[in-house]
């Protein structure tokens, strides 16, 4: 199954890097226009903002892997591999309820924002604002996978009870 998701994940690194590149283009043009040209423009700062929340909620969604995600995880840490399976599992089962009992406001609120456009390049608000709506499903749908089959074995914390390798210092 792993080997299935690779090219989607690289997929999604892919069109993350864009949406940076985009940011920087967007940018350089703004500081061109402005010192260069002295006629600063608008759309450079609608683009930026647009590709910001895009970047940020689509990396969230798709790029960020379980073990790269920060965790508290003061209490789970110090307990056995079953421990951290329960309160890793209370974890997945709060997230999908609370992500899920959001969803249909969120919804709610993204369509009527259909009314609304950008005030410089005239974008949509809904369009805009659609990809809250694929990061909340992409959160549920980890939360979900983690319920399923239990925390990676690369994302257990280290007890520290081991001394440490003298040949890796």
């Amino acid at each position: 199954m792993d080997h299935m998701l690779k090219p989607l994940h690289r997929f999604a690194e892919a069109v993350a890097a864009l949406l940076l590149a985009v940011i920087f283009l967007a940018f350089m043009a703004q500081i061109i226009m402005r010192y260069v040209f002295n006629a600063p423009v608008g759309w450079t700062t609608e683009v930026s903002l647009a590709a910001w929340l895009w970047l940020v909620l689509w990396g969230a969604a798709f790029v960020l892997k379980d073990d790269e995600e920060i965790r508290i995880d003061l209490i789970s840490g110090r307990g056995s591999r079953r421990t951290r399976r329960v309160i890793g599992g209370i974890g997945a089962v709060g997230v999908i309820v609370l992500f899920g009992m959001s969803l249909p406001a969120s919804w709610s609120y993204v369509t009527f924002m259909k009314v609304e456009k950008s005030a410089t390049l005239g974008v949509r608000m809904d369009v805009m604002y659609s990809i809250y709506l694929v990061f909340v499903v992409a959160v549920i749908a980890r939360a979900l996978r983690h319920l399923v089959r239990g925390p990676a074995p690369d994302t257990a914390p280290a007890t520290g009870d081991s001394p440490p390798n003298p040949s890796a210092l």
